[in-house]
């Protein structure tokens, strides 16, 4: 019976390093975007692509793709309210049809970037694309105080439910959270009860995340140094939030020097776009291979 558990156990070594070592991940084009600001993320829904960023106020763009680049549908949303700006900088678009929607607004209050204010909108969406602000489609107003720095929100399902998992950006203590939609869109702050579902440890500098719905991998889109180089980590969420830490299928970095803000692939696990905090050269398409 031992030996046979040794075999076993060596068995699922070999497949969790075999596991490793097939996810691939590299960049094949570079393009610019203009008009975003400083782009924060992207959210792919059904072929429409938004592009996020902080321009002169928060701002959101759609985009469609054509052939290999992509093309601006004459559609701009101001996260204002009253013309005032309200969503700044946007970090983040919980999106999947048929749950609430919330945005991530992450406000820096000290120069030195240690104090934080994380705040989630739960935001009527299919309102904003109709008239093209926050005004008559703000549902609530949420102070993300169970954050350690920053928030993200992200659709992911887990056990057959959907939650809206944030992360946080520093470099100790980081946590991906798992949040009740439900209670969410009614709370206050998010240290209510009920609120919280499951949370674990991740790495450092995740500037936002991705859900890959037909694997259950959770991508945390990171930094490898504050503010520059790109990761991904792929990681389990399932067994993230059995071990209470991440649990990493593949950590790849590639070789670019500015500041990855956001990714989302395509409606497929294969091609994606990372989008960077820069002026220029700030969209970048991907290649991943299983």
């Amino acid at each position: 019976m031992k030996k046979t558990f040794t075999a076993l156990l060596a068995l699922s070594t070999l497949i969790s390093a075999f596991t490793q070592e097939k996810v691939d991940q590299k960049s094949t084009r570079t393009i610019t975007i203009d008009s975003l600001g400083a782009c924060q993320g992207i959210s792919w829904q059904k072929g429409r692509i938004f592009l996020y960023g902080d321009r002169e106020v928060g701002m959101i763009r759609e985009y469609r793709m054509n052939k290999d680049s992509l093309t601006y549908q004459y559609r701009e949303y101001l996260l204002t309210k009253d013309g005032k700006d309200v969503i700044n900088h946007p970090t983040g678009i919980a999106y999947n049809g048929l749950s609430p929607t919330f945005i991530g607004n992450s406000i820096r209050l000290s120069k030195e970037g240690n104090q934080w204010k994380a705040v989630i909108y739960c935001i009527n969406w299919k309102g904003l694309l109709k008239t093209g602000t926050l005004d008559g489609n703000m549902i609530n107003t949420i102070d993300d105080d169970a954050c350690i720095q920053g928030t993200r929100p992200e659709y992911v399902k887990y056990n057959g439910k959907w939650y809206v998992a944030t992360a946080d950006y520093g470099n100790k203590n980081n946590e991906v959270r798992l949040y009740d939609p439900e209670a969410l869109s009614k709370a206050k702050k998010t240290s209510e009860k009920g609120v919280l579902f499951k949370k674990f440890s991740c790495t450092a500098w995740v500037q936002n995340l991705h859900w890959i719905a037909d694997k259950g991998i959770l991508v945390l889109i990171q930094n490898q140094e504050e503010g520059r180089k790109w990761k991904f980590t792929y990681v389990d969420l399932k067994k993230s939030i059995t071990s209470g830490k991440q649990e990493v299928i593949r950590e790849i970095n590639i070789d670019k020097s500015d500041e990855l803000e956001g990714f989302s692939f395509l409606g497929n696990s294969t091609d994606g776009i990372a989008v960077t905090s820069s002026r220029t050269n700030n969209v970048t398409f991907t290649r991943t291979s299983w």
